[in-house]
């Protein structure tokens, strides 16, 4: 009498399987970076405070310059590249400090590892890229009708690949959309409504119910390390779609409130594409929802403000 689990298929299991892996090895490889920058500023080294990123061409230029045993700062700041010649002042200063023999051996395993760390996520990379190659729903549809590995790539392809499909939502890359692939996989038929999957993913507000009351409760204590919706950053001028972006239905995404809204807008958006491969993402722009506003109601509300201020209101309509 028990409701079956979600069980995905085995070719999903699998993908899962390499997709986790590559998360767990890139925060390790990120780890190996906080301790090199760890490494640096021991040695009294700021490179972190000029480079955004030490692992550049630049600041691995430098690094390795340093292992090598070069420690005149102003051949270490030569070393820039790009848009960081601009601040060859700034990385004299940073470049003077008192690194040694011992932080140069240190340096070294620490920059192997993060090769090595590079090299097998490249390759979980590439074996993820096969798994969804090989999974004929993943695939697209060119023009003339035909499917394959490498079908709807093309600008008139009435269907795109499952991660192209996903690519187009703002705030998923490539990775992320291989990753979400692989935890809910591609058949949208074992979660009846968009709601199914997003309590699944516990990002639906509980209610509490205590006699007549009713309140609202927090979202549940999901897996969220691996959900890659949660973790999906949406741009800066960020339009909260609904589905209907999507497919051309009704459904308000941005209805939940809280810090997880964006996810759950972001994981119904996703449930439209796959449950409809023939859908594309289309932005309905920033002013979408606050197009949609009742303006009478909204009128209504501020005369209400206004005359709770002692004011008396008097509407005309503008020319």
């Amino acid at each position: 009498m028990l409701r079956p689990s979600f069980v995905p298929p085995a070719e999903i299991r699998r993908l899962r399987d390499c997709t986790r892996l590559r998360s767990d090895l890139t925060r390790d490889r990120s780890r190996h970076v906080q301790r090199l920058e760890k490494l640096l500023e021991d040695a009294l080294l700021k490179l972190s405070s000029v480079a955004t990123d030490i692992m550049g061409v630049s600041g691995r230029a430098m690094i390795e310059a340093l292992i090598a045993g070069q420690r005149d700062p102003q051949a270490l700041a030569g070393l820039a590249r790009g848009r960081m010649r601009v601040r060859h002042a700034a990385l004299v200063q940073a470049l003077t400090g008192h690194f040694d023999h011992h932080h140069g051996e240190l340096a070294r395993m620490l920059l192997d590892q993060y090769d090595a760390l590079t090299a097998q996520i490249d390759a979980l990379t590439t074996r993820i890229e096969e798994l969804i190659a090989a999974i004929p729903a993943a695939r697209g549809v060119d023009a003339d009708g035909v499917t394959g590995p490498d079908a709807g790539t093309g600008p008139d392809a009435p269907v795109l690949p499952a991660v192209a499909r996903l690519d187009e939502v703002p705030g998923i890359g490539r990775h992320a959309a291989q990753a979400i692939l692989a935890e809910i996989g591609l058949d949208m038929s074992v979660f009846p409504t968009p709601g199914h999957l997003v309590s699944r993913a516990k990002l639906s507000p509980r209610t509490i119910q205590s006699g007549a009351k009713n309140r609202s409760g927090k979202t549940g204590r999901g897996n969220r390390s691996r959900a890659p919706w949660a973790r999906s950053r949406p741009p800066r001028r960020r339009p909260i779609p609904s589905s209907a972006s999507a497919t051309g239905g009704s459904s308000n995404a941005a209805a939940s409130s809280g810090p997880w809204s964006p996810a759950r807008s972001i994981l119904v958006i996703i449930w439209h594409l796959l449950a409809d491969p023939a859908a594309r993402f289309r932005d309905l722009g920033a002013g979408y929802h606050a197009s949609r506003t009742d303006k009478d109601r909204k009128t209504r509300s501020h005369i209400r403000q206004l005359e709770a201020l002692g004011y008396t209101v008097t509407i005309a309509q503008a020319a």
